[in-house]
């Protein structure tokens, strides 16, 4: 379960209108969404008058396309126009358009410049906006410190993308020290004000008892709304609660359904974790088929448990033909994007001469590396590439190390192996 930072935000709403006088064409008020032409050609004649809400209004039409063909190119200098004009909500939207090069080139540095002038001069969004810019360091030199007050002053105004990031950076001690209560306090404002990313936050804080007791009514509780809100990481989290019957009773065709929703929704946690479902036929049945492609997708999407898996499915032909030059390929892929399990499998691999050519050296790099890791098989295995001398020198104080540490996680067989490993007391000599 995991927790990231939001985007940048554009403000699209209207300030305050030019007059409170009926349209000569339509006959509505000013204040009103309009989309007829004619208003926008008034709007036009008042921005070139040099009226700076009638700028802004003229900005946001061409930018939507209301009452006129979308054109960013226009919307852009209306926003510029309007900006330098003193007004904040264009100063914001300007700061935007240098963002993501709409109507203009893309320009971090001037984005950075407007997005300042904006939050500087009161506008919530641009201050989250600026946070933003600090964190990762677009157009300015990272500053989390910056940042973090910055998305302060945005989440004491009350909004709540903001009020999530200030909770990011308690959480993670980023721009402030680490503190957890915080954290929670943040996470909770936020969800209570509909943020979806901070219901899942927050049904984290509960799920792992962090900043608060742990709860797992209350965590499946809170991943249940922000699913229903659409946030895909919590329908793979209220999915796993149902799955493995936390915080409510287990279901595995809910559980099945929640996977299959937020892998809908391109989460290649639960693309993997849905064809782990069709492998094992659990909350639906079986289909190997159906678990590779997800398998295959997941891995396409960067997931390294979703690449184990799947040269899995290839090593054993599991919903595909047998091809171990494949099975190889990922699990190389895997290993080198530091999952343990698939370290443990390249070694194999290598050890055998399974989908590449045999090498030991190789074979005991990545055995070692999996044992390092805390991976049991490994353990052992690295232990017997000691005592045998295989893909180094022999060295039987190692072998000794290894099997000591296999056995005292529970690895039967390396048991056995210490207990011939020296002599006993009758004098058994050393194998």
């Amino acid at each position: 379960m995991e927790t990231k930072f939001g985007k940048t935000n554009i403000s699209n709403k209207n300030t305050d209108n030019i007059n409170t006088k009926n349209c000569s064409h339509c006959n509505k008020f000013f204040t009103e969404k309009l989309c007829c032409k004619e208003y926008t050609n008034s709007l036009e004649k008042l921005a070139e008058n040099g009226h700076s809400n009638a700028m802004f209004n003229l900005a946001i039409r061409y930018y939507n396309g209301e009452g006129t063909e979308k054109n960013l190119e226009k919307a852009f200098h209306w926003y510029q126009k309007a900006a330098e004009n003193g007004d904040k909500e264009a100063m914001n939207n300007l700061a935007t358009g240098y963002c993501y090069g709409e109507g203009t080139e893309k320009n971090l540095e001037k984005a950075f410049h407007w997005y300042q002038k904006a939050a500087e001069n009161g506008h919530i969004i641009a201050m989250y906006n600026l946070a933003i810019r600090y964190y990762n360091g677009e157009g300015t030199e990272k500053n989390l410190e910056k940042a973090f007050h910055w998305y302060q002053n945005a989440a004491e105004n009350g909004y709540s993308n903001a009020i999530n990031n200030l909770a990011l950076c308690y959480k993670n001690g980023e721009g402030t020290e680490k503190n957890l209560g915080k954290a929670f306090y943040w996470f909770q404002k936020a969800a209570e004000n509909g943020n979806e990313e901070a219901m899942n936050n927050l049904a984290i804080c509960y799920y792992n008892g962090k900043g608060t007791e742990m709860n797992l009514k209350k965590a499946f509780h809170w991943f249940q709304k922000a699913a229903e809100n659409s946030n895909e990481k919590a329908m793979n989290n209220l999915a796993i609660c149902y799955y493995n019957g936390k915080g409510t009773e287990m279901n595995l065709k809910k559980a099945f359904h929640w996977f299959q929703k937020a892998a809908e929704n391109s989460n290649e946690k639960a693309m993997n974790n849905l064809a782990i479902c069709y492998y094992n036929g659990k909350g639906t049945e079986m289909n190997l088929k159906k678990a590779f492609h997800w398998f295959q997708k997941a891995a396409e999407n960067s997931n390294e448990k979703a690449m184990n898996n799947l040269a899995i499915c290839y090593y054993n032909g599991k919903g595909t033909e047998m091809n171990l030059k494949k099975a190889f390929h990922w699990f190389q892929k895997a290993a080198e994007n530091g999952y343990i399990n698939a370290m443990f499998n390249l070694a194999i691999c290598y050890y055998n001469g399974k989908g590449t050519e045999m090498n030991l050296e190789k074979a005991f790099h990545w055995c070692q590396k999996a044992a390092e890791n805390g991976y049991i098989n490994a353990m052992f295995n690295l232990a017997i590439h000691y005592k045998n001398g295989e893909g180094m020198e022999k060295n039987l104080e190692k072998a000794f190390y290894w099997f000591q540490k296999a056995a005292e996680n529970g690895y039967i067989e390396a048991m056995f192996n210490l207990t011939i490993f020296y002599k006993d007391e009758k004098g058994t000599e050393r194998i």
